[in-house]
């Protein structure tokens, strides 16, 4: 129960950070680094979900909503999507805090949504994975899968920004920085992350395993009397009352 209600209310916060941040874009009153002329719609929102914080709070609403309604929930796909969701969070938070915070002015609207994002979200994901799980959940293969979405978006990142001259975050901005620099810099978040995949996969085994499935209970069974060929009911071993 605590499970659901803590993933339930992760989940509707991300989801208002969401709604509020779609809404800004939509009406192009998001707040901007800068002068920056007007952008069709189509690009604007291109562009926000070019993010990688946008994807990963996409990722944490889809893993915490799962987990709201199914704290013993598993499956390889499953597992890769609450493994990237809990790192691209976690990297979210720290890169944010360390190197992104304070460039751009917030206020009203766009400081809720960011404070959702890059503040709630990251720490408590990160505190529901070590509260409740569900584990083991983390192994090689999760891994291994789970390193093709930042890969995808380094690679997007960099191919979309050679296109149109745009980067989501100035240590990616190549226009800026050259690829040299870029390259150690996403180099950096990229061994930064593996670091924290690497300490998680190490403690999946060993912590308390939060919401462990509920094991199956078998219902009593009908046999036919030995002697006067009425059934009897009885029960099935199960360990109960040993």
């Amino acid at each position: 129960m605590k499970s659901r209600v803590y993933h339930g209310a992760l989940a509707g916060i991300v989801g208002v950070s969401l709604i509020i941040q779609l809404t800004l874009t939509a009406t192009d009153t998001a707040p901007h680094a800068g002068p920056v002329d007007p952008e069709p719609a189509l690009t604007r929102f291109i562009r926000l979900f070019s993010y990688f914080t946008i994807q990963s709070n996409l990722l944490l609403l889809a893993a915490t909503a799962a987990l709201a309604l199914n704290p013993h929930r598993d499956g390889r796909l499953w597992r890769v999507i609450r493994l990237d969701a809990l790192l691209g969070i976690v990297i979210t938070g720290l890169v944010y805090s360390t190197i992104l915070a304070g460039q751009v002015e917030l206020y009203g609207a766009a400081w809720l949504a960011d404070f959702g994002f890059h503040y709630v979200a990251p720490w408590t994901a990160l505190l529901g994975w070590l509260l409740f799980g569900p584990r083991p959940r983390i192994d090689g293969r999760t891994l291994a899968w789970a390193a093709l979405w930042p890969a995808a978006w380094i690679t997007y990142t960099l191919a979309h920004g050679a296109a149109t001259d745009w980067y989501p975050y100035p240590f990616a901005d190549v226009t800026e920085l050259g690829y040299p620099t870029v390259l150690v810099n996403l180099g950096a978040v990229v061994l930064l992350a593996a670091l924290i995949a690497t300490v998680m996969r190490l403690l999946d085994p060993r912590l308390p395993s939060g919401s462990p499935a509920m094991p199956e209970v078998e219902a009593p069974t009908a046999v036919p009397h030995p002697r006067s060929g009425e059934e009897k009911v009885v029960e099935r071993e199960s360990g109960a009352g040993r």
